[in-house]
């Protein structure tokens, strides 16, 4: 391996800060600047040589690439931390202005909804990750919390409880269980999982994270995170009456003020159900 490939990865390996997931997204963030730096002529660095003309090199790479904006900004985040603990954090700028980056546009009024019908769902051989799948449809979970689910634990009739180790964040939250469809997924996971988890007993959760990975890339299957999308804007309908802007409903401007209380309190709930603080993330699923 390359010196900077391999002494990030030990750099990695020394500061475990996060998930799994945001771990192991970090690596491959770090590996991709390695080659690109070496690519560009950069060779022979360690860690500790990053400076200015390096992260310019990268940014002005990345702007060439058309990436998403979101994309690049994640880079930076993870170029900010390569500089802190390395003790060179004034080797990136503070502000993503400064190398011309534009704003993150998160709300849009164009859905990003998924849908799994049966047939998606029988392309995936393992049963594990085709439930996780199905629970990822029916609740709104994140891949994480879908994989590490534990349905004695997490199943208390009306409601699913969610361990804050499963979650972003590490705050337990609650999921409504609505309707028999749900109740149906639910019964289906209890069957296969009995008193453990949606990991069989002999994998760990990162050979079941990347054999679900494997087995939807080659079912086909991606955006799953639009699953979320569409869980919200269901019960967006289900709590007002009307389709949420980003399916085709009404603007929030063009509600009355009575539809406007029934928007903000719907908004609320579907934000705690997905796991986040703030009402205004609900935006991003349902649009404005």
């Amino acid at each position: 391996m390359r010196d900077l490939n391999y002494q990030l990865k030990q750099l990695c390996r020394r500061n475990r800060d996060g998930s799994y997931v945001t771990q192991s997204k970090r690596l491959h963030h770090l590996m991709l600047m390695a080659n690109q730096l070496r690519e560009a002529g950069y060779r022979g660095m360690k860690p500790r040589s990053l400076k200015p003309k390096h992260v310019e090199c990268l940014v002005k790479g990345w702007l060439g690439q058309d990436l998403a904006v979101g994309t690049i900004k994640n880079r930076m985040a993870v170029l900010r931390w390569w500089s802190e603990k390395v003790d060179k954090q004034n080797v990136v700028a503070r502000s993503n202005d400064y190398y011309g980056i534009p704003d993150r546009q998160f709300v849009t009024n164009e859905s990003k909804a998924r849908y799994l019908d049966s047939a998606s769902l029988e392309k995936i051989g393992d049963p594990y990750v085709r439930m996780s799948l199905a629970l990822q449809q029916a609740f709104g979970l994140r891949r994480e919390e879908a994989i590490k689910f534990i349905p004695s634990f997490a199943d208390r009739g009306d409601h699913l409880t969610l361990k804050a180790s499963w979650t972003k964040g590490g705050r337990e939250r609650n999921v409504p269980v609505r309707t028999e469809e749900q109740r149906a997924v639910l019964n289906r996971a209890r069957l296969l999982a009995g008193a453990g988890s949606l990991i069989p007993h002999e994998r760990t959760y990162v050979q079941q994270l990347r054999l679900y990975e494997r087995q939807t890339s080659n079912a086909g299957l991606s955006k799953l995170h639009g699953l979320r999308h569409a869980y919200a804007q269901r019960r967006y309908e289900e709590l007002t009456g009307w389709k949420s802007p980003a399916a085709f409903g009404p603007s929030t401007k063009s509600l009355s003020p009575g539809q406007c209380v029934m928007d903000r309190v719907a908004r609320q709930a579907i934000s705690e159900e997905l796991g986040h603080a703030r009402r205004q993330i609900a935006s991003v699923y349902l649009g404005t």
